[in-house]
């Protein structure tokens, strides 16, 4: 290195790599920034001279099948559905051809759904499906298990159309409750009647323990949400459900009794859209509470969404927005 005096400063000359390498020649005001500017130059060099192009990983081609069961080991295991979510995704795998997760291109998924498809699948499937999938891949790039990109990242859900949300009216209400108390399942019309006090689902109210009872409340535990909430309940249902509980002699108040509901359901005068059996007691709790001037957000909280967009599925029965519709419309002010 040279450092020299010159007219406006100090000049410094060098070659980081020896004669026959880049001559780096600059002036500064000071003798020190060129001895600082030395140092910063040559120590740059020694970091690129660490990067062998020739050394670097080759590409990843690891199969979809083998990435799988890393996600299980890093993340999968710890879900409540862990079993049913691998089995899920492997079927896709399988479908897919088990191919490098490097080389999955988002052509090659999008025809693979555009097949399921047309074998019937709903678009809610494909878009679990595809959550699935993206899921996997997001897990084991935190993880750093893969150094690529997620490779279905860009992939848009299909749209799902809304579904139509049935409610009982108290007629209907009055008629299933009835039908419930005929069969021999001596569980099937309380639990009903807890799923319509309280907008629980079937499985939430099914699963009640003796201490889940409490002070004029139900708590559930569990929950789709992944969150618990309690929520009161009337006096009389209370003691009904410990007297239930009573003749049971068990610290589980109901046993298993879905197909017994279903039997008592379809003896009715009721017809549902599909897949709309014991749900629509959730459903019917939801409209009435905001029928009658219930608050959206209490009735988010009471049936555990997340999302209020969820919920704000049921604001168009309240009785505000009816009475703005019929009010606020073009023809209201025509004579």
């Amino acid at each position: 290195m040279a450092i020299k005096k010159v007219e406006n400063g100090y000049e410094v000359s060098f070659r980081v790599n020896g004669r026959g390498s880049r001559e780096h020649r600059k002036v500064f005001p000071t003798k020190a920034e060129c001895e600082r500017f030395q140092r910063y130059t040559i120590a740059q060099f020694e970091t690129q001279a660490d990067v062998k192009p020739w050394l670097e990983k080759p590409k990843d081609m690891r199969c979809l099948s083998e990435l799988v069961e890393l996600w299980d080991d890093t993340h999968g295991h710890f879900l409540r559905d862990s079993k049913r979510r691998k089995s899920k995704i492997l079927m896709i795998v399988n479908e897919l051809g088990n191919p490098a997760g490097s080389s999955l291109t988002r052509l090659e998924y999008t025809r693979w759904r555009t097949q399921r498809s047309k074998e019937g699948k709903s678009p809610k499937t494909l878009n679990n499906d595809l959550g699935y999938m993206s899921s996997m891949f997001n897990t084991l790039i935190k993880a750093e298990e893969i150094h690529y990109p997620n490779p279905l990242a860009d992939i848009d859900n299909v749209r799902v159309p809304e579904r139509e949300l049935s409610y009982l009216t108290h007629d209907q209400i009055t008629e299933l409750l009835d039908e419930t108390k005929r069969g021999d399942n001596k569980h099937v019309y309380l639990i009903t009647k807890i799923s319509l006090s309280t907008g629980a689902r079937w499985g939430e109210a099914e699963g009640l323990t003796v201490q889940r009872v409490r002070n004029n409340q139900v708590s559930f535990t569990d929950t789709k949400s992944g969150k618990n909430r309690s929520v009161p309940i009337t006096p009389e249902l209370f003691e009904e459900i410990h007297e239930h509980a009573k003749l049971t002699r068990s610290n589980n108040i109901f046993t298993g009794s879905i197909t017994s509901f279903r039997r008592a359901l379809a003896r009715t005068t009721i017809e549902l859209p599909k897949g709309q059996a014991a749900h629509v007691l959730r459903h019917t709790f939801a409209s009435h509470f905001m029928m009658n001037g219930g608050n959206i957000l209490t009735l988010q909280k009471v049936l555990g969404h997340s999302d209020i967009k969820m919920t704000m599925r049921y604001s168009h029965l309240s009785p505000d927005f009816l009475e703005e519709a019929t009010r606020l419309n073009p023809l209201s002010n025509i004579k």
